[in-house]
């Protein structure tokens, strides 16, 4: 049975050293041509110094740029519709939909529309050659993915087909459209009205005169300094952790909220 062989070609590695010694060579008779003619003349100099510099930069970018991907987009995103979103025809579950993107199928076609219209940067477009850029549903699964896993944006390549810096990029983005979108709804203080419906919730419920019900959770802080190890772990998660608190009414609007506590 053949071996494969992951050694570079020896050809390629050549002419890979040709190139740098090529680029090394011009860079160094330009400035050394340079700096003796006006070698008295500072701003000058600095000026070329600056030039020599980005000169520098593009001839090395011609052997030691990145590199392309060429990445089937719309192939990708159509594995993504067949993956959950084709109705009993998907191929997996609501169930595993909501575990893994950690909300159920109808929420997260709304929250996309919504994104849609807010941001056109999620928007599908076509670039100068003709070629169809990234759907909407893609640069959301990433973001979503990232925010429910933690994971690596250079992880999403593989499935989604998507860039280490647009998948970053892409989740800057959503963070902005949701606060943009939510948060006069969903993050306001409790107003005369909303007091009277906590208040009745409370009630129906047995609790007269309670507000809300407050409940936390312990997120472990894997980059805690050494340092603060002792103030932030308990006996209970034996890990250094930050605390968040919540206050939330039957329908899950959040009227109070806050990380950062020591666990």
């Amino acid at each position: 049975m053949a071996t494969p062989n992951f050694e570079s070609d020896s050809s390629s590695s050549s002419s890979s050293d040709n190139e740098l010694s090529l680029t090394q060579q011009l860079t160094h008779d330009l400035q050394k041509d340079t700096f003796l003619n006006i070698e008295s003349r500072s701003d000058e100099a600095l000026i070329v110094s600056s030039m020599v510099s980005a000169a520098k930069w593009s001839l090395e970018g011609l052997s030691s740029g990145r590199c392309y991907i060429r990445r089937d987009r719309k192939e990708r995103h159509d594995l993504i519709v067949n993956d959950y979103f084709k109705g009993e025809n998907s191929k997996y579950t609501p169930q595993l939909f909501r575990r893994r993107f950690r909300m159920n199928i109808e929420l997260f076609t709304r929250i996309l529309q919504d994104v849609e219209n807010f941001d056109t940067y999620f928007r599908q477009k076509v670039d100068a050659v003709g070629n169809i850029g990234l759907s909407p549903l893609q640069k959301m699964v990433a973001a979503i993915r990232m925010l429910a896993y933690g994971c690596p944006a250079d992880l999403l390549d593989e499935y989604v087909q998507i860039g280490e810096t647009t998948a970053i990029e892409s989740l800057k983005r959503f963070c902005g459209a949701i606060i943009g979108i939510y948060e006069a709804k969903y993050l306001r203080k409790p107003n005369i009205d909303d007091i009277r419906m906590l208040l009745k919730e409370g009630e129906t419920r047995g609790f007269s005169g309670m507000l809300g019900s407050l409940d936390c959770m312990h997120w472990q802080w894997k980059n805690c300094p050494t340092a603060w190890h002792g103030t932030h772990t308990n006996g209970f998660k034996r890990v250094p952790t930050l605390i968040l608190e919540i206050v939330a009414s039957q329908s899950l609007w959040i009227w109070h909220a806050f990380f950062g506590m020591a666990g």
